[in-house]
């Protein structure tokens, strides 16, 4: 595992996270590789070029922060706040 190892050391030593794209016909080391590093999305098999609108997208580290798009971009601008109102 020494090459998937070394890409993950690679992706994560970038000062930037907003996507990545990795090309693998080994399930366990796509799932692995989209679990350790450190990015906004990751596309397996695919580039990080593309996305459909209704996919939340944003980066991490320098790429950004937050996310726009879908509900999470929904919830990223919004403030939730509980208020309990007791009539009795």
């Amino acid at each position: 595992m020494a090459g998937l190892d070394e890409a993950i050391a690679l992706a994560n030593d970038s000062a930037y996270g907003l996507g990545a794209g990795l090309f693998a016909s080994d399930l366990d080391s796509a799932l692995r590789f989209a679990t350790e590093v450190d990015c906004g999305s990751i596309q397996v098999n695919s580039s990080p070029l593309w996305r459909a609108d209704p996919m939340p997208y944003g980066g991490l580290k320098s790429s950004g922060i937050g996310k726009e798009n879908g509900r999470v971009g929904i919830d990223e601008y919004t403030r939730l706040k509980v208020v309990w109102l007791d009539t009795e």
